[in-house]
């Protein structure tokens, strides 16, 4: 599966795929959040063994949509193709349990090693990126125990809600649409156990996760 928003970079992976004997191309999608609900729904024409996913996307990003996939479709291994090269970014992903992070500027036959090293077990990662990680998470190993496992995403949705914001309120502060709210939303009550947005706030005021409206 291929998440990329570029229509003319989604037709040159198209390209360099095409031949290749042992990799298809089964699926491909412009949104993180169309992509998803592929896998949720069961619609997607084969589930895909691996993800080649942009982080820089329209609505929900691929950061965002990391944990999502893995719960989804748990066994399929995810690449990230992007091209950030932010430290946050590396780090984060990695975070998540992702097989690779390759830059754009990796060459279409570099992608391909990278898919098939990534099926063969391996991982694969840009020469740049792997060797400032290995340095960054020698001086700052990451956490991967966080509230509920909420995203940054949705903690800040759930911040907005408690500061009384409905959902079209909440798209249009964060530029992000209604749909992507709702997406957000729902799985912010899926892991906090709770029935609605009342309760989701009560709990998190209770549990210290939400800051002060005191003056």
């Amino acid at each position: 599966m291929l998440v990329e928003d570029n229509e003319s970079y989604r037709r040159v992976i198209t390209r360099a795929l095409k031949n290749e004997p042992d990799i298809e191309l089964v699926s491909q999608f412009g949104t993180a959040e169309i992509a998803l609900r592929s896998l949720e729904s069961g619609l997607s024409q084969s589930t895909p063994d691996l993800v080649l996913l942009d982080l820089n996307l329209p609505g929900m990003s691929g950061l965002d949509a990391l944990p999502w996939f893995k719960k989804y479709s748990p066994s399929t291994k995810i690449i990230i193709l992007t091209q950030s090269d932010n430290s946050a970014d590396v780090l984060k992903a990695i975070s998540h349990g992702i097989a690779g992070y390759l830059l754009k500027s990796t060459t279409a036959k570099q992608i391909k090693e990278g898919i098939r090293d990534v099926m063969a077990g391996g991982a694969s990662l840009d020469s740049e990126v792997a060797l400032f990680m290995l340095k960054a998470m020698e001086q700052t190993p990451i956490n991967p125990q966080s509230s509920f496992a909420l995203t940054e995403r949705e903690l800040e949705i759930l911040h907005l809600l408690s500061d009384g914001l409905e959902k079209k309120d909440i798209a249009g502060n964060l530029e992000i649409s209604r749909h992507t709210v709702a997406f957000h939303v729902k799985h912010i009550y899926e892991k906090m156990e709770v029935p609605n947005a009342a309760a989701a706030i009560n709990k998190a005021h209770r549990l210290g996760l939400l800051r002060s409206n005191q003056l």
